[in-house]
């Protein structure tokens, strides 16, 4: 299992300030004998469904010297993540959870926005200060 990412905490309390209940930290799937760690599962249960929405959420933090370099990575297991999740948890939506700061320095250029639409990802925006949830992108 990986190291917790730094703004971990901060990201788990805002998920439950905005009324999200964390099932899993981590959470962890099994596909053909290789284990993947997810930062976080929660779940919401809404008033109009008995089962509730349920999500993964994988944390980054983007604080090396090539944020390139970091999105990379986030992308390559976001998409791995996701494929995964079809497999064992199919309900459970992945979300990318990115730092307010990061999202308005790197995330709005034009061409990740592209890649973010062609890979069709979902972001969480987050301040790690408030430790809350800022925007869900779908």
């Amino acid at each position: 299992m990986s190291a917790r990412d730094i703004f971990h905490n901060a990201v788990r309390v805002a998920l439950e300030k905005d009324g999200w209940i964390i099932t899993h930290d981590p959470l962890s799937i099994k596909v053909d004998e290789i284990d993947f760690y997810i930062d976080l599962g929660a779940e919401r249960i809404l008033a109009a469904q008995k089962a509730g929405q349920q999500i993964a959420v994988e944390i980054k933090s983007f604080l090396s010297a090539s944020e390139v370099s970091d999105f990379y990575v986030a992308l390559g297991q976001t998409l791995t993540y996701r494929s995964a999740l079809r497999k064992k948890y199919p309900n459970r939506i992945l979300y990318l959870a990115i730092s307010e700061d990061i999202y308005q320095d790197f995330f709005v250029r034009p061409f990740i926005q592209e890649v973010i639409v062609e890979y069709q990802l979902k972001l969480l925006i987050f301040s790690p200060i408030k430790e809350e949830v800022l925007l869900w992108k779908e």
